[in-house]
């Protein structure tokens, strides 16, 4: 059986609530974490098929926990989500491999789709080319 587990890492305890429910109502097992540093020490981290990381924590942003993730060999498609959206930030994302790079408060069907994205192929949409 394929791993399917989804990990959502965020700070924010209201967002990271709604989060959990929303994947269990999706039918996802999922484990909540409010650090990297949580999320880091977790038993069931190799058991990740997706994770969901804020972009905006305290000691370690979304960006550098999959950076730290890739550098330790752990490939774990990652979706970012910011309520602090820039450019700079999505574009460095993406080129880095992560699979989608969301605004808060997201749009569901969005997010469902970058689920099944991370959760099949692990590749990020082709996005077009600047």
């Amino acid at each position: 059986m394929k791993k399917v587990l989804v990990s959502v890492v965020e700070d924010d305890r209201f967002f990271r609530e709604s989060m959990c429910r929303l994947m269990r109502s999706l039918g996802y097992p999922v484990d909540i974490f409010s650090s990297a540093a949580e999320f880091l020490a977790s038993p069931r981290l190799s058991e990740t098929a997706c994770l969901i990381a804020d972009v905006h924590m305290p000691a370690m942003t979304g960006l550098e926990l999959y950076r730290h993730l890739i550098e330790a060999g752990h490939r774990i498609p990652t979706i970012l989500v910011s309520a602090f959206p820039n450019d700079v930030d999505r574009a460095r994302a993406l080129k880095d491999g992560v699979v989608c790079y969301l605004s808060k408060p997201m749009d569901e069907q969005h997010l469902i789709g970058c689920l099944s994205v991370a959760l099949t192929s692990g590749k990020p949409p082709e996005q077009p080319s600047s």
